[in-house]
């Protein structure tokens, strides 16, 4: 389907890739697996166009599709989720608005006896079979199931797309990619904005996709349950095995041995033959027998060994101070922001030694958790606290926030660093990968795996007994998460991990707590053993509830409310019309509150007002404030009332 033929990347003096070759076939699952910088990015960036070659060219059967998820991406605000993502059928999308256009002709005309109205009754039906053809009634219901599955809820889907972080706008852009339906997709770490769920699902999705698929991760779970092929970029060359990661791993090691033994072979050969010409050069009686050895050697094809990059991290946490028993504890802990409560009376302690996980979907409130235990934020209600003698290490998830650009990384470590452990830094860096010259770089042109490297570096410099731990694999290959999770096994002190990344947690942590509908419950044991008593695996069967338990609603509300295509557009208007008359009526209480607030501060200290102002006057404004707010929440109750009617009319609840 799409063929590889020598190509080579050069930057500079330095070979990328060094003439690589290899085909993709219908229904391949590749993965393209490497260290950070072998060129893995790069290759999907050729194969979809965006990126030229040195040398070498990609060539595919015509018409062929492809699509291609990028590590970042921009999508357009001014449209809702719905909208953005429906965007993928951009041709019947066109053909729903002349549809549209038509029928308005069509209903409010009067010249029934024209030609002009019979050309246009048989336009709309010619467009209106060409739309029922290419399944275009459907399309919808697709939609919905796509973005349902990456996670998103019914409610989003009116909302606008600049509402959301990067990672929900990284998961439009999959629905995009993956409603296009293209014969070749490509996706380049696809999993880091995704919770388990998401990823669960995605990879049923891509199990079942009737094209190919190649895609970069550093999820070896993902790898394994997607995957039947896996392509090494190693060094500038690639190596094609027929398996999942896993089984290429054991297929490498034999490879390697394979090619050590005969290399090995055929160098004592190599030597015993040099051995004799060197002995018998100089004498007559052995001339022919030296110039036949000659010629032999000359022909023979020297065997390489394949260059094994042998770089890796070399870490190991300072010993932890000893803490009090309990290192982190939350007593009816609450947070909301404004009217959105992400958790409330959340009850949690954490003792001394204890390895624990957060999981559940994004959004749930496992980093907002993170962030109140180390003072980042607030909580609304409630408290959490530290224990005696406790010493916190927190590797925050937006390390790009936390660390200034412009400095350099040896900058950024001396800045923190103090007393004899300065002397060290360039042995610590030098263990997370940073050697030489790498020393100099500023931290903006680092890419994401060196920014998380660094980060965790930073750690080092401190011996904490704590350690708060926010996504810390994003962004890091397989082998350096595997020594991080080693490094953190060995760890003698306490530890909070947020991760997505079941092999990763699995044997690393021995408790999680299930972040779930505002709710956060304690279970004991390790990753899987939570899976399995939760008699879904990998949360496979809760997804599949949900998704079916929305389905039945929304068939059910189709059922008994059977809209036309305008009537649904003509609906979705409405309904976005009263949302925004809702948001700026809570923007109105807001700012009436806070004057209320200013003058409960004046009643309460009377003695601030101004000349002109005397405290009856005080009290009559703050008595017509209070009495706006009360309209103006009848107002907004009213509204809530009215969408949730139309929601439900819609089929949307």
């Amino acid at each position: 389907m799409v063929s590889v033929n020598d190509v080579w990347v050069s930057f500079g003096g330095f070979d990328l890739l060094k003439g690589i070759s290899f085909m993709i076939n219908p229904r391949d699952r590749i993965g393209l697996v490497g260290r950070n910088g072998a060129g893995k990015s790069t290759l999907l960036k050729i194969l979809y166009g965006m990126q030229k070659p040195t040398s070498g060219n990609i060539s595919s059967v015509s018409g062929s599709t492809l699509g291609y998820l990028a590590q970042t991406i921009e999508v357009k605000d001014g449209r809702t989720v719905m909208e953005e993502a429906s965007l993928a059928f951009s041709d019947v999308l066109e053909m729903e608005k002349e549809m549209e256009y038509l029928s308005h002709e069509v209903s409010t005309r009067t010249d029934y006896e024209s030609d002009e109205y019979s050309k246009l009754v048989e336009r709309y039906s010619d467009v209106n079979e060409r739309h029922a053809m290419v399944g275009g009634a459907s399309l919808e219901g697709e939609v919905e199931k796509t973005l349902l599955g990456l996670g998103f809820e019914r409610k989003d889907f009116v909302r606008q797309t600049s509402e959301f972080s990067g990672g929900w706008r990284m998961r439009i852009e999959l629905a995009k990619i993956l409603l296009q339906r293209p014969n070749l997709i490509l996706l380049d770490e696809p999993t880091n904005h995704l919770d388990i769920e998401s990823i669960q699902w995605l990879e049923d999705y891509l199990t079942e996709y009737p094209g190919a698929v190649v895609l970069i991760s550093h999820d070896r779970a993902f790898l394994n349950n997607v995957t039947n092929r896996t392509v090494e970029v190693v060094l500038g060359k690639v190596h094609d095995y027929k398996a999942s990661y896993s089984h290429y791993m054991e297929l490498r090691k034999e490879r390697r041995e394979q090619q050590m033994a005969a290399y090995l072979n055929q160098r004592k050969m190599i030597e015993d033959t040099e051995d004799f010409i060197n002995r018998f050069r100089s004498k007559a009686t052995k001339a022919v027998q030296v110039q036949s050895r000659i010629k032999q050697l000359d022909k023979v094809e020297r065997l390489e060994i394949d260059e094994e990059d042998t770089s890796a991290m070399n870490i190991k946490f300072p010993a932890a101070p000893r803490s009090g028993q309990v290192v982190m504890e939350a007593e009816d802990l609450t947070k909301a922001f404004g009217k959105h409560v992400v958790f409330s009376d959340v009850n949690i302690k954490i003792e001394r030694g204890e390895k624990v996980a957060f999981v559940g979907r994004n959004g749930e409130g496992k980093s907002t958790l993170s962030r109140i235990a180390v003072g980042d934020l607030e909580a609304t209600k409630g408290f959490a606290k530290m224990g005696h003698n406790v010493l916190v290490g927190y590797f925050a998830q937006n390390q790009d926030d936390l660390m200034d650009g412009n400095m350099t990384v040896f900058e950024t470590i001396d800045d923190i660093a103090v007393g004899d452990i300065r002397t060290k830094i360039r042995d610590i860096l030098g263990a997370f990968l940073f050697r030489g010259s790498d020393v100099d770089k500023k931290v903006k042109v680092l890419s994401g795996g060196e920014r998380s490297r660094l980060a965790m570096a930073k750690l080092m410099f401190q011996p904490y007994n704590l350690l708060i731990l926010d996504e810390p694999t994003n962004h890091m290959d397989i082998v350096s998460k595997d020594i991080l999770k080693e490094a953190l096994r060995k760890y003698d002190g306490t530890m909070i991990i947020v991760s997505h990344d079941r092999e990763f947690l699995d044997g690393l942590v021995d408790k999680l707590f299930e972040f779930r509908g505002g709710k956060v419950k304690e279970h004991l044991g390790g990753i899987y053993d939570f899976l399995k008593r939760r008699k879904m695996e990998s949360l496979k069967e809760l997804e599949r509830k949900t998704v079916a338990q929305q389905t039945e609603s929304a068939a059910k509300s189709t059922g008994e409310n059977k809209l036309s295509y305008a009537e649904r557009k003509e609906m979705d208007k409405v309904i976005r019309k009263v949302v925004t008359r809702i948001t700026d009526c809570e923007k109105k209480i807001e700012a009436k509150e806070a004057e209320i607030a200013k003058i409960d501060i004046l009643l309460a200290n009377p003695e601030q007002n101004t000349p002109n102002q005397s405290v009856s006057d005080v009290f009559r404004h703050y008595q017509e404030l209070k009495h706006e707010v009360e309209g103006l929440l009848a107002d907004w109750e009213l509204l809530n009332s009215e969408k949730e009617k139309l929601e439900q009319e819609r089929g949307i609840i």
